[in-house]
């Protein structure tokens, strides 16, 4: 029977993305392969326990929401991460992948909600950016954009127009916090016009976390 090394399982509010604020259960991963300077989960790097995806799912049966998100680390390190989520899906369950989009997402389940990352030079990890993945993103999906300084908001907005990003999927622009004032942030992309969605950490104002717990 398929298990997977899970850092936490946990219930809050969606702190990021077009469902922000729904009830959500996070499925947290443990590894990933890139090491980004502004990264909130280190302690998702290692460690974890082993737990089967019967059990996994058991636990998220007892959160009464149909709101997934699957996260890490970087979640799709883990093969067993596909069984996991079509499992999930097949109940019936709303699914989304957080993922760092250094990986190949085409084995990924159409049905999923792909949240992906494109990471900017500040994040000190671009040059792993799998940009075929881009061409796989469709209407329901999100390209994520981690705005640290100017540099990143330049990159950002150019590769928004290089790969035609307005008709393929939503755009997020995140400030990382602590480093890109959000109020600037927000006025650059008024004064831009930028077809992007402005999202803040919801659960860093809530509770002064990474997790939202």
């Amino acid at each position: 029977m398929s298990s997977l090394r899970i850092t936490e399982i946990f219930y809050s509010l969606q702190g990021e993305s077009n469902t922000v604020g729904i009830p959500t259960v996070f499925i947290r991963l443990t590894g990933c392969p890139l090491r980004c300077v502004y990264c909130d989960t280190a302690y998702a790097f290692s460690g974890g326990k082993k737990i089967e995806i019967p059990e996994i799912i058991a636990e998220v049966e007892q959160y009464g929401t149909r709101y997934i998100t699957v996260t890490g680390g970087e979640p799709l390190a883990q093969s067993a991460c596909h069984e996991l989520m079509a499992k999930l899906l097949d109940k019936g369950y709303f699914v989304s992948l957080e993922t760092s989009g250094a990986i190949d997402i085409s084995f990924v389940d159409p049905r999923v909600v792909k949240v992906m990352d494109l990471k900017t030079p500040g994040s000190g990890e671009s040059s792993k950016n799998l940009y075929r993945n881009i061409h796989l993103l469709n209407l329901k999906d999100q390209v994520k954009f981690v705005i640290g300084n100017d540099e990143d908001y330049d990159w950002s907005k150019a590769a928004i127009t290089e790969y035609e990003l307005p008709g393929r999927c939503e755009i997020l622009f995140s400030p990382v916090m602590g480093q890109q004032d959000p109020t600037e942030l927000a006025e650059k992309i008024l004064q831009d016009r930028l077809p992007v969605r402005f999202q803040i950490q919801l659960h860093k104002l809530l509770w002064d976390d990474a997790q939202g717990k």
